[in-house]
C-alpha cells in the first residue's frame, strides 16, 4: 500500500472558496457604496448645523457692538468667506473643492447680500444660498431628496 500525504488543496476546494468569496463581494460592495453616500450626507448635515450656528453666533457678536446686520458676502475681513469658505464665521474654514463630499462657492461675490454654494454628494450637486438680509443658509431646491436629508 501506498501512503499518500495530502499537502495541498484540491481543485474542488479552491473553486468552492472562489465561489464563496464572489458571493460575499457581490453582497458587500453595494453596501460599501451606500455607506459612502451616508457618510457624505452626515458630513453635510454637520457642516450645515455648524454654519447656521456660526452665522447666528457671529450676528450676536455684531448686535453687542450695535450692528444688527448679518455677516456680508465676500472674502475680506468681516465677510463670510474670509480666508476660506465660511472662514468669516467658522474658526477653521472649509476647503473649496468640487469633489464629492465637499463645498464650493458658485455664486461669487458680486453681491454683498447673497451668494450660492454647492455641496457634492457622489455625482449629485445640492445647491445652497446664504442670504444676508435674513441670515438664512438653506437649500435652493427644497424638493431635492438630498436637500431634505441634509437640512431636516
Amino acid at each position: 500500500m501506498y501512503n499518500i500525504n495530502k499537502n495541498a488543496f484540491t481543485m474542488i476546494e479552491l473553486v468552492f472558496v472562489i465561489v464563496v468569496l464572489g458571493i460575499l463581494s457581490a453582497i458587500a460592495i453595494p453596501k460599501f457604496a451606500a455607506t459612502r453616500t451616508d457618510a457624505q450626507i452626515s458630513k453635510g448635515r454637520a457642516d450645515i448645523s455648524s454654519l447656521r450656528s456660526a452665522i447666528m453666533t457671529e450676528r450676536q457678536g455684531r448686535l453687542i457692538t450695535g450692528d444688527s446686520k448679518y455677516i456680508k458676502v465676500g472674502t475680506n475681513a468681516g465677510e463670510i468667506d474670509n480666508g476660506s469658505l465660511f472662514g468669516g464665521v467658522l474658526t477653521y474654514g472649509i476647503k473649496d473643492s468640487a469633489s464629492s463630499g465637499h463645498w464650493t462657492n458658485t455664486g461669487g461675490y458680486s453681491d454683498e447680500n447673497t451668494t450660492t454654494y454647492d455641496y457634492q454628494i457622489g455625482d449629485t450637486t445640492v445647491g445652497f444660498t446664504y442670504t444676508r438680509g435674513t441670515g438664512v443658509f438653506d437649500c435652493t431646491t427644497q424638493s431635492d431628496t438630498y436637500c431634505s436629508e441634509l437640512t431636516d
